[in-house]
């Protein structure tokens, strides 16, 4: 069915062959799509903003605007009938919506601003809220098409608007005041300023006149000086373009005998030329008559000469041509014998690396199988010792002969080592020096360290191959130190 919308109204259709929406004033709706009328008049929404500023002072902005779609923005039109056609422009929903915008940018905008800044620049505060306005109202292809912002006004219970016009009019009261002192003061100051200058002006007239007259007498006669210097002048002037002229009337005759007398020299020498000329020219036809006569020989034999070269080129050309032929198909044949040969050997490398490539394939399969066949036999032996890693070490260990292993490798590592061990004791016994106990006596540990001292060398030598320092003594073979003396 064919559908057209009213002067301002636009039709939002959707549906079959249509991928988002399309816009139209009249269509022919087809089955399998669907359509809304899109009414495009600006609605007047009218609030009473309440807002606060930087030191906390709330107040009432009153404001009336006229809100509708951009008509002449397709792209935005086109997000106003997604976003809003189903909603009326007056309706509550797109009331709140305006009205949540314009308080938001409103109070934010206040926040930042101290109340002698909102009321001193309220211009260019209506304009930024304004502006904030349209740029949240853009997200929904609205535009404000006029707003008009009141004055301020106060909240009850909070007269700083009342306030500040009190203290205007203080201001300008007390103004008046001073500027009806300062008029009063100006008057008395006038009247005796008016009377001295009278009396100056008197005085300066008189001194001027005087002036004046003498300034006339001194004009009159440097006019008269100037009207005779003029006329002097003028006369000296006149006689200067007199011998001006004759000067320049000798340099005109001077001139005319001069080019008289060029012009007949001229004329000779033109006729001279001439002649030139024409001598030139008969020699120049002499000699391109010769000249065509040598050509007109030395071409017929060159011709010939060319023809016979060409012929002769001619003959090389297909010769070389006849060879170059016999060996490109002579190439040719060698290079498909190489081509054979070389896939007749990549063939063969290609079965052999399949070949290869199953028998991976095939070992890789017997891997997998021996290891799921281990973790089966580890699974049952670690059920067998109840799940004892420990003890399922220890049978691993043995059953692989590791620790066979190890005291092998520890006895190939001692095989042949032939050690020296030495043992030797102090006594337990005897009586203790200075007539002292064996238990008790005080020099018993000095002696037991001196009776060590010995073997412990002899052990040093026999296991290291050093040797005592001569201070301590040397060894024997009684194994009984000599003590250096």
């Amino acid at each position: 069915m064919y559908k057209v919308a009213g002067p301002s109204e636009y039709l939002a259709i959707t549906g079959f062959q249509i991928p988002d929406i399309k816009l139209s004033k009249k269509a022919l709706i087809l089955p399998g799509q669907r359509y809304v009328r899109v009414n495009v008049s600006p609605v007047n929404y009218t609030f009473e903003v309440q807002a606060m500023s930087a030191e906390k002072l709330p107040f009432l902005l009153p404001a009336v605007f006229t809100i509708g779609p951009k008509v002449d923005d397709e792209d935005s039109l086109v997000l106003y009938a997604k976003l809003m056609s189903p909603h009326e422009m007056s309706s509550n929903h797109v009331n709140e919506l305006v009205q949540g915008i314009i308080e938001g940018e409103t109070r934010v905008l206040a926040a930042s601003m101290t109340m002698e800044e909102i009321f001193k620049g309220t211009k260019d505060f209506k304009k930024e809220v304004f502006d904030k306005v349209q740029l949240e109202l853009n997200q929904f292809g609205l535009i404000i098409y006029n707003a008009n912002v009141k004055q301020l006004v106060d909240v009850a219970g909070h007269e700083y608007f009342s306030y500040l016009g009190q203290k205007t009019q203080m201001e300008a009261a007390n103004q008046a005041k001073v500027d009806v002192a300062e008029a009063r003061m100006k008057g008395e100051i006038g009247a005796k300023l008016r009377e001295g200058q009278t009396t100056q002006n008197a005085a300066k007239i008189d001194a001027e006149t005087k002036i004046i007259s003498t300034q006339r007498l001194g004009e009159g006669k440097k006019e008269e000086i100037k009207v005779q210097s003029e006329v002097k002048i003028f006369e000296n002037q006149k006689d200067a373009d007199v011998a001006k002229a004759n000067a320049e009337l000798l340099a005109l005759k001077a001139g005319w005998s001069q080019a008289a007398q060029l012009a007949e020299v001229e004329a000779n020498k033109a006729v001279a030329i001439r002649e030139a000329e024409l001598q030139s020219e008969v020699e120049k036809k002499n000699a391109l008559s010769r000249t065509e006569k040598l050509r007109a020989e030395l071409l017929s034999k060159a011709t010939v000469e060319y023809d016979i070269k060409v012929q002769e080129a001619n003959r090389n050309l297909y010769n070389n041509q006849k060879e170059a032929d016999a060996n490109l198909y002579e190439k040719q044949q060698e290079a498909e014998a190489i081509k054979a040969e070389a896939e007749a050997a990549f063939y063969a490398r290609q079965q052999a690396a399949d070949a290869d490539v199953y028998a991976k394939k095939k070992e890789a399969e017997g891997i997998v199988a021996m290891a799921q066949a281990q973790g089966f036999y580890l699974n049952t032996v670690l059920k067998a010792v109840d799940g004892n890693y420990a003890a399922l070490r220890d049978y691993m260990m043995i059953n692989s002969g590791v620790y066979q292993e190890m005291a092998r490798i520890n006895a190939n590592a001692i095989k042949g080592l032939q050690p020296k061990i030495s043992i030797w004791s102090s006594g337990s016994g005897g009586p203790g020096m200075e007539g002292g106990s064996a238990s008790g006596g005080s020099m018993r540990d000095i002696a037991d360290v001196y009776s060590m001292l010995p073997p412990l060398m002899k052990t040093v030598h026999e296991q290291t191959g050093m040797l005592p320092p001569a201070w301590i003594g040397t060894l024997t073979d009684n194994d009984t130190p000599s003590v250096a003396k």
